[in-house]
């Protein structure tokens, strides 16, 4: 907690074009908590990743309920940190510390699910319920700001854009909506803005929101390969849009400029579906499905910073499409 002005402020909210304040912290000689004058730039600014990456659920022949994880910063392979509720193929998010697993197609109902669910990502454990999205759909996107996690189109063609608070469990609220309603589309964020890419329909269409103010969905400009099933990552000042149904590229964007993709590089090889986390530096995009090779179980690596090819980082435990990626400590 953080008072400025006398007016108290979120643990992480970014305060870098602010000075002085007062931090609350454990006082160990008084035994209690008291506030200490601090001068902001010692404040942490609000993140929504972390060093561990994390792929949650999808589908190959069947789909799963199992959660892998990497730690971002040192390349090898996925190793098991538990299990979902259920068996699906959803779309999360994170605020740094906890991750959000919501929708997909739940193979163990037999339909779609509005369910949320999540995971603590510093602690090795299986999913426990969250709450409910306003729309049971499948196909869908998800991003977060480090407070509030969003998820955006799916199957239908929807249009809706639901939102959640990260840190308190409860059922989803909407937000607005999207440009153009679209399944297969992916998403990203900074501590600002979200965009909603790709998708089966308008797919070049880059779509974004402020996250702190709910409203509908503006234009933010084009890919540059009209595509769906690509994979967003992002650092606090680009978003990076990996693979896609038939496709390798890789596009950038800078997130606080409306305009047209640029080609970033190629993945190793040509996937759509892919899940996707980053620590800020680093990029991940684990498993996918390409047409004449199957199910990946290949996670490649970028450096959000300098673009070029992505190169091998190592393998998921299984080989899938659909996983959740996010990341956290």
């Amino acid at each position: 907690m953080r008072k400025i002005n006398g007016v108290p402020v979120e643990a992480h909210t970014d305060l870098s074009n602010l000075t002085g304040g007062e931090v609350l912290k454990w006082d160990s000689t008084n035994t209690l908590m008291a506030w200490e004058d601090q001068d902001s730039t010692g404040y942490v600014p609000i993140v929504w990743y972390g060093d561990r990456g994390v792929f949650a659920g999808g589908v190959s022949a069947t789909y799963f309920n199992t959660i892998d994880y990497v730690t971002i910063a040192s390349t090898g392979n996925a190793t098991d940190f538990g299990n979902l509720t259920a068996s699906k193929g959803p779309a999360g998010c994170s605020n740094g510390t906890r991750g959000c697993i919501g929708g997909g197609y739940d193979n163990d109902a037999g339909g779609n699910t509005n369910v949320i669910e999540y995971i603590t990502i510093g602690t090795l454990g299986n999913g426990t319920d969250f709450g409910d999205r306003t729309v049971s759909v499948a196909n869908l996107s998800s991003c977060s700001d480090g407070t509030k996690g969003l998820w955006g189109g799916g199957t239908g063609a929807t249009n809706v854009i639901d939102y959640i608070t990260i840190a308190t469990t409860g059922n989803a609220t909407d937000f607005g909506d999207l440009t153009v309603g679209r399944y297969n589309i992916d998403a990203l964020a900074n501590a600002t803005r979200g965009l909603f890419m790709g998708g089966n329909t308008s797919g070049d269409t880059i779509d974004y929101i402020t996250i702190a103010t709910t409203g509908n969905a503006l234009d933010f400009g084009n890919l540059t390969v009209s595509r769906q099933s690509t994979e967003g990552i992002s650092s606090t000042t680009r978003g990076v849009m990996g693979g896609g149904e038939s496709t390798n590229t890789i596009d950038y964007i800078t997130i606080a400029t409306t305009g047209n993709a640029l080609d970033f590089g190629d993945l190793t090889a040509t996937r759509g579906n892919s899940g996707g986390s980053a620590d800020g530096t680093t990029g991940i995009f684990g498993g996918g499905y390409n047409g004449n090779d199957g199910y990946s179980t290949s996670i490649d690596y970028i450096t959000i910073a300098t673009t070029s090819n992505a190169t091998n980082f190592g393998d998921m435990t299984v080989g899938r499409s659909q996983s959740a990626g996010f990341s956290g400590d």
